[in-house]
C-alpha cells in the first residue's frame, strides 16, 4: 500500500519507492530507501508529516503515494 494510506504511530519497512528517475532520486537522498523504516507521525489535509532515519520530513500526497510500504 502507498505511505499515504499507512496508519498514523505505526513503523512501516518501505518495499519500493516508485515515480521518475529524479524523483526516486530526491526521496533516497531524504532517507526513503527499500528496507528503510518510515513512520507517520500526523497527517494534515493529506501531506504527511513522517519520521524516517530519525529525521523528520514533511512529504505531500503525491510524493507519499509513490512510496510503498
Amino acid at each position: 500500500m502507498p505511505l499515504s494510506m499507512a496508519k498514523t504511530g505505526e513503523p512501516n519497512v518501505i518495499l519500493r519507492v516508485g515515480g521518475k528517475e529524479e524523483t526516486r532520486k530526491f526521496l533516497e537522498n531524504l532517507g526513503f530507501v527499500t528496507g528503510g523504516t518510515v513512520t507517520v507521525i500526523s497527517e494534515i489535509n493529506g501531506n504527511l508529516i513522517v519520521n524516517v532515519k530519525d529525521s523528520r520530513v514533511a512529504i505531500g500526497r503525491d510524493m507519499a503515494n509513490k512510496i510503498m510500504v
